[in-house]
């Protein structure tokens, strides 16, 4: 199953800011929703388990999730691989930065490869549950940039 999300937010600070915080694990694992756990391994990696809900099949995946920043500070680009419930997945999600003084656009797109029971079993329902968990994640990312700036 191939899964592929794109959106956009503007985010109330600049884009140095934004670029601090989105390159560092600690604050992207705690923009996660649904995270249980998270252990960040070193500047570009952390591990986290976050909680799923499919239906009425509830529990866990263990992902590995790895930052990496583009070295003109425009772009970042994460994978993330791991599974759960008899499923795997592999996401690569990419984040393009604009400077607009005061703010900073940010728009993302995400294409994911999940393999196993429930991909085969709730192929919708896993569509709509993974864009709620990246939307949701570019949200807080914004709604804690923005509070951190004020």
């Amino acid at each position: 199953m191939n899964l592929e999300w794109h959106g956009h937010e503007e985010v109330g600070t600049s884009k140095a800011q934004l670029w601090a915080f989105i390159s560092d694990p600690k604050s992207v694992a705690d923009c996660v929703p649904d995270l249980v756990e998270a252990v960040v391994e070193d500047a570009t990696h952390f591990d986290a388990i976050v909680s799923v809900g499919v239906g009425p099949v509830r529990g866990k995946f263990k992902l590995k999730i790895e930052l990496e920043p583009q070295s003109d500070g425009n772009r970042m680009n994460m994978k993330i691989s791991g599974g759960g419930l008899g499923s795997t997945v592999d996401l690569l999600a990419g984040a393009d930065l604009t400077d607009h003084g005061a703010t900073t656009s940010l728009d993302w797109t995400g294409t994911a490869t999940m393999r196993g029971k429930i991909a085969s079993l709730a192929g919708r329902v896993i569509d709509a549950q993974a864009q709620r968990v990246i939307t949701t994640t570019f949200a807080n990312v914004k709604a804690r940039c923005a509070s951190a700036s004020a």
